[in-house]
This record gives structure tokens, C-alpha cells and sequence, in this order.
């Protein structure tokens, strides 16, 4: 019985989506998800393996964090998994430190979702943890990291490279018709509205695209991202963009139609590890401009444009090329797109990946 130790079950990013994965492939018979905030029923139905067992430790603060740690250590005692696999850094203390207290012999593995390029954009508590984490990390049995950037920046901040491997997301592939011949219009980005995602730069990218291409149009999907609220109503009139060229959407419940509604998927991020994001859209047949953040860039390939972070004008020129395509040319760039997440990040391979890394500490 595998235990999983996440920060957060009610969040709907990366991580808690890649876990949701997972337990739906899963065949064992009896798996557990200690989630050290809580459980949504999003992730319950991703999930949709009756044979999970969750638990919510409703610990919302670092005093919360500390309490919890003694339940954990009471809950490895009681059902005494044949390994521990934390997702996130909360997660990755908690855990470990759980098992000390719990005095079980099993390994504790890490799940690293997360790259450094640049440390700023994350919270305070993220970097308390991270600096915590890189103190424990020689008592993991082992690090997954979903990004060989991943690996490279924490191994050079002083975690553990005793036995680390990098296993990047794996999708579920949608049927989707051949992308047939047209011009790239519309631009989407999808992202919580957070220092990190830098929605500032694409704001500003998109009023330099606007300029030279009025035809083009553009989406914002994602926590935060209403006009209700006035920080994004400041980006966008600070950066010269029409508030009528953006739709503003909010958080997406249809990831799929919000996919099938862009063009283009543009990323404009400070730090990622592995973006679920720019996978999930070239899955729908959808090119992507992506900030060379994580492995962004190797994600995409030869099938999209990256630049670097935090340069609008950039930004702006890789979503003109996209523009400038002839129908025929886009067509196979979207086909290009879809078939690299066929042959490099198929979910079942990506599973199969997770348990023999487990199974052969």
C-alpha cells in the first residue's frame, strides 16, 4: 500500500492534477492520500479510483503544519504503507518528519513539482519550505523530479543527488479531428493569477501584438483572472491593452473547450518545473509560445517558440511569427504539436515510470 502525502488535494494545478492521474491508473488495491490542507471532490472525481482512501489534516498555517505532523506520524504507525511518496514541499516535511516521529521502517520519497529560476516569484512559506526541505533531503530515499531543470537547480541549491530521476507529467491524449488549414487568431493563456505566472508580461505582449495585428484576439483562464478585480484591471490598462480584446474567464472548469476555443497557448511564467498547461494544449492539436522557464522549451520542441522570461517585446515577436503563418503551415505545426505528446508523454509510460522508480529502491 503506497501512502501519498500532498500539500494541498483542493487545488487544481499541476501537481494535484498529475496525482489524480495516477491514482486513476492505479491497480493497487488499497492506496491513501493524506493531503495536509484538504480533499476537493474535483480531484476526488479526476481520481476516480474507489479504492483510495483520503484524509484531510486541515493544517492552514506553518502552527498548523506543526500539529499535523504528530497525526501523520500517528496515521504511518496505524497503516504502515510500504513506501511514502510527498508531493510539494509542505508535503515533502511533513512527511519525512512524520516517519521519524511514526519510528516505521519505510522509504519516504520526494515528488519535486516545482523549478528555481526564480525564487522572488515564489511565497515566503514556499521558500521557508524549500530551504527546510534541502535540510531533510538527504533522508529521502529518493527525488522524483518532474524536469531536468528541476533536478539542475535544486541539486545546485544543495539537495540531495543520491538517487533522483526525472519523470515528466504524463497526459491523457483526447480524440481530436486533424487540424485543418486556417490563420492563428486567438491567443489563450491559463494560469492562476500569481507573481510567478507574470500575467504582466503577456499583457504587455499582447498590447504590442494588437498593434501591428488588430485582428488578433486573446484569452485569460485562471484563478484571479476576473474583471472584478482590480489588480487585473490595473495590469491591463498600465500595459495599453483594450480591456475589449481580452476575455477575461476566470477559473476554467472546461479545460477542454477553453483548449478548443484558442489558437495558441502562450505561457508567460517566471519559474515552472514541468507545465502541465503547454502539454494539455498541444494534446488539442495547439502550438505554444512559452517563457524558456523549466523544460518549457523541451516540452514543446520544435512544435512552438520560446523566449526568455520577463521580455515582452519577446514575447510579443514569437506570437507575430505564430500569427504570420499560412493556414498550411499552422495545420502542421498544430499536428507537429499533438504528435510529440503521442510519442514522449502518453500517461501509461509515465506511470509505469513511477512504479518501477518506487518498486526498485
Amino acid at each position: 500500500m503506497i501512502m501519498h502525502v500532498i500539500t494541498n488535494f483542493t487545488a487544481s494545478a499541476g501537481a494535484e492534477t498529475m496525482l489524480a492521474r495516477l491514482l486513476r491508473t492505479s491497480e493497487d488495491e488499497r492506496i491513501i492520500v493524506v493531503s495536509l490542507i484538504g480533499v476537493s471532490d474535483r480531484n476526488r472525481n479526476l481520481a476516480n479510483n474507489p479504492r483510495v482512501t483520503y484524509v484531510a489534516l486541515g493544517s492552514n498555517s506553518v502552527t498548523g503544519l506543526s500539529s499535523a505532523i504528530p497525526r501523520l506520524a500517528a496515521l504511518i504507525r496505524r497503516e504502515r504503507p510500504k513506501a511514502i511518496l510527498c508531493w510539494m514541499y509542505h508535503a515533502m516535511v511533513a512527511g519525512t518528519l512524520g516517519a521519524v516521529v511514526s519510528r516505521q521502517d519505510m522509504p519516504v520519497f520526494w515528488n519535486v513539482r516545482q523549478s528555481l529560476d526564480d525564487p522572488a516569484s515564489l511565497s515566503r512559506s514556499s521558500r521557508m519550505a524549500i530551504a527546510f526541505a534541502k535540510k531533510l533531503s538527504g533522508r529521502a530515499a529518493g527525488i522524483i523530479y518532474n524536469s531536468s531543470r528541476a533536478r539542475e537547480l535544486h541539486q545546485a541549491y544543495g539537495f540531495s543527488d543520491r538517487n533522483s530521476v526525472v519523470i515528466p507529467n504524463g497526459f491523457d491524449l483526447p480524440q481530436v479531428n486533424p487540424p485543418e488549414p486556417k490563420a492563428a487568431r486567438r491567443f489563450g493563456i491559463a494560469a492562476r493569477f500569481h507573481p510567478q505566472k507574470d500575467h504582466e508580461t503577456f499583457f504587455r505582449a499582447a498590447a504590442l501584438v494588437a498593434q501591428t495585428h488588430p485582428e488578433a484576439t486573446f484569452a485569460a483562464g485562471g484563478h484571479g483572472l476576473s474583471r472584478n478585480n482590480p489588480a487585473v484591471s490595473e495590469l491591463i490598462t498600465k500595459a495599453g491593452l483594450s480591456p475589449e480584446s481580452i476575455d477575461l474567464m476566470g477559473e476554467v472548469a472546461d479545460m477542454p473547450g477553453f483548449y478548443q476555443g484558442i489558437d495558441v497557448l502562450v505561457l508567460s511564467s517566471r519559474t515552472e518545473g514541468f507545465p502541465n498547461v503547454i502539454a494539455e494544449a498541444m494534446s488539442f492539436c495547439k502550438p505554444v509560445v512559452t517563457t524558456d522557464v523549466g523544460d518549457a522549451a523541451a516540452v514543446i520542441g520544435d512544435t512552438g517558440i520560446a523566449v526568455p522570461p520577463r521580455d515582452p517585446a519577446a514575447l510579443a515577436l514569437a506570437m507575430c511569427r505564430i500569427l504570420e503563418l499560412s493556414p498550411e503551415a499552422y495545420a502542421r505545426l498544430a499536428m507537429s504539436a499533438r504528435q510529440r505528446i503521442e510519442s514522449h508523454y502518453a500517461l501509461p509510460a509515465i506511470a509505469q515510470s513511477y512504479t518501477d522508480f518506487v518498486d526498485g529502491y
